[in-house]
């Protein structure tokens, strides 16, 4: 009886992966879309893509023509349960630039929970606490707590910095640590 337990609480912590999303040639990246400063009149571009190694590629060109400045992908998921997880692990190789990682509880909601992120040129592993992300609305940070859900639906990759440049964020996987 205690083995049948045992050997069921093993395969349950086996089941229940923390993994977000992995990055390979066989990935259906449908659900990644773009959405760039163009939605408000702004002339940045991104694209998201697979490459030859099957890593998901988001480069483009931000342009701050007609008040513009950013680009961003997202993608929207079944909930995925935060549980005992405290952080938000990517491994990603940047360009050297400055980005953010974003989430929303629900999709329905006008704000999003962020953390900026700046990476080497290299690949590294960025680790994102889930309580310290904040709430910001249109690049104003909002008077509400902090992250604290149970669970997210969205994660948003967005770069922004003020300035005319070209960009490429590379991603490996993104999982809960």
């Amino acid at each position: 009886m205690l083995q049948n337990l045992i050997w069921t609480m093993i395969l349950s912590s086996l089941m229940t992966s923390p993994l977000i999303f992995d990055f390979n040639k066989k990935s259906d990246i449908q659900n990644w879309r773009i959405v760039d400063d163009v939605v408000m009149g702004g002339r940045s571009s991104g694209n998201f893509s697979l490459n030859a190694e099957g890593h998901g590629v988001f480069e483009g060109e931000i342009s701050l023509e007609n008040n513009g400045g950013f680009s961003s992908v997202r993608c929207g998921f079944k909930k995925i349960q935060i549980k005992d997880n405290t952080m938000i692990n990517i491994k990603l190789r940047g360009d050297g630039k400055n980005y953010q990682c974003r989430i929303k509880s629900n999709t329905g909601e006008y704000y999003s929970f962020i953390m900026p992120f700046s990476t080497s040129g290299e690949w590294q592993e960025i680790e994102i606490p889930l309580k310290e992300m904040y709430p910001t609305f249109r690049g104003r940070r909002l008077d509400i707590p902090n992250f604290s859900g149970d669970y997210f639906e969205e994660m948003t990759f967005l770069i922004g910095n003020k300035k005319n440049e070209k960009f490429k964020l590379m991603i490996d996987k993104i999982e809960l640590k």
